[in-house]
């Protein structure tokens, strides 16, 4: 079936009343006008050539961002911002893969990564497969085995002790350039700040996650431990049964996460920038050093362009020689009513439930751990029939919205760091990916140290770390 793009002023007159914006807050005249704080420059608009009857139009701009997730739309916002004109090139609609589903949190406190369990019984556990927070499809682990062998290695404490050194500049940063993206779109109001909690049934999951964040308090991760009394408080609706909780006030939570990825996209189009309907994996380069993709609109060519499709970027980087191990962590989620009168102030993580309960638009989302399966693969969603049962002894849920659970993938590399940075064998290319969990948290983060690298500015942090030969 074709899919029709109506034009900019219908998307954002719908996206504005579909999450209860004004559309005020989207004129074209505001959001052209609007900076980011601290930053200056304005990017020349991509040029058109060869347009005429019978003639495709032919395309030249500074960079191609191929992918239109909040990664990709993030990078393009930051390299308009230093001059650059830059066509967002996608398949599909901005911020609909995996950028669409998640628990909306903006997570200044993650700097500790989802590490592969080291003890043998905890892995003898996820082997049954009968877990709520994990699944496996059996099939697809002969292709998985490698990759996971060596995310099974940087789980040992040295190499986890790695990663959070190379996290906490990126996580450093995330909420401030959320904040100042989220201004120049007018939608600062869309980041609550109110956190979020971690909830407790047992005193052994409320120990380990205690022992935990006591010693993430030397990386500037703040938390409020909450007896039952204080988190009653602050959740009145839910059940009994709880012990406590953790309160982690720093973080962003969203209404609605595609709602910020349309917004940073209005003002990007607003500013002048292009999205275009292509196939990346038409990505040529020619033998003038310049990458073309061919779009619905034409072809489009750059000096520079960034490489930003999360769980799909092997498609582009494996035809060009690299063999980066990415695997995907699927996820699913699901909208429920409330019964009655209640209400869920905050997303809510159940420690010993393995799911999350988060205040979306559409409802309350419940969302699940991860399925270590093949990206393409149909969807499994057996832990939202084990996660759902539990889920109801935590808040009263209602009905569900939807007849199937969404699905998503999240594009992952065994040290749980992203590829950030140029490709090593191509001038020009630069990689954006890879980010686990926290594509949302670090969209703003990466874009600003890709758009710093591209410009040739000094990045703001040591872009060694995220490097694509380090496997």
């Amino acid at each position: 079936m074709c899919h029709v793009r109506p034009p900019r002023a219908i998307r954002l007159a719908r996206f504005s009343s579909a999450h209860g914006y004004s559309t005020v807050t989207f004129r074209a005249k505001r959001l052209i006008g609007a900076a980011i704080p601290g930053k200056t420059g304005a990017a020349r608009p991509a040029q058109e050539h060869g347009a005429g009857r019978g003639k495709p139009k032919h395309m030249r701009s500074d960079v191609i961002v191929l992918g239109a997730g909040i990664v990709g739309v993030a990078t393009a916002l930051n390299l308009q911002q230093r001059g650059r004109s830059v066509v967002l090139v996608d398949k599909g609609d901005p911020g609909r893969g995996t950028s669409y589903g998640n628990a909306g949190m903006i997570q200044r406190e993650a700097v500790t990564p989802y590490a592969f369990p080291q003890d043998f019984s905890t892995i003898l556990s996820y082997a049954l497969n009968n877990r709520r927070d994990a699944h496996y499809h059996l099939s697809a682990l002969p292709k998985l085995a490698p990759a996971l062998f060596r995310y099974w290695r940087n789980g040992r404490p040295e190499a986890v002790a790695r990663t959070i050194a190379a996290n906490i500049p990126l996580f450093e940063h995330c909420l401030s350039e959320h904040a100042a993206l989220a201004q120049a779109a007018g939608v600062s109001a869309a980041l609550r700040k109110d956190g979020w909690i971690k909830v407790f049934r047992t005193a052994a999951a409320q120990d380990a996650a205690l022992k935990i964040f006591e010693e993430a308090r030397r990386y500037g991760v703040e938390s409020i431990s909450l007896d039952k009394a204080a988190l009653a408080d602050k959740e009145p609706h839910l059940r009994d049964g709880l012990i406590g909780g953790l309160h982690f006030e720093a973080p962003y939570t969203l209404a609605n996460p595609l709602a910020l990825t349309l917004a940073y996209e209005a003002l990007f189009e607003a500013r002048g920038g292009k999205f275009l309907r292509g196939d990346a994996r038409k990505l040529n380069l020619g033998s003038d050093g310049r990458w073309s993709v061919t779009t619905a609109s034409g072809a489009v060519d750059a000096a520079d362009v960034v490489l930003a499709m999360g769980p799909w970027s092997d498609e582009i980087y494996r035809p060009l020689g690299y063999r980066m191990p990415l695997f995907v962590k699927r996820g699913y989620h699901l909208h429920f009513t409330s019964q009655g009168n209640a209400v869920l102030n905050r997303p809510v993580l159940d420690a010993d439930g393995g799911f999350m309960l988060v205040p979306m638009s559409q409802g309350v989302r419940l969302t699940t751990g991860v399925e270590f399966a093949l990206r393409d693969a149909p969807p499994t969603p057996v832990q939202m029939t084990r996660c759902e049962p539990w889920a109801r002894t935590l808040y009263p849920l209602g009905e569900a919205r939807e007849k199937q659970p969404w699905m998503g993938c999240r594009p992952c590399l065994p040290d749980m760091l992203p590829v950030i940075g140029p490709a090593p064998r191509h001038k020009g290319l630069w990689f954006a990916f890879g980010h686990a969990h926290h594509g949302l948290t670090l969209a703003g983060s990466t874009g600003r140290l890709i758009a710093e690298m591209i410009t040739g500015e000094t990045p703001y942090t040591d872009p060694t770390p995220y490097r694509a030969d380090r496997f």
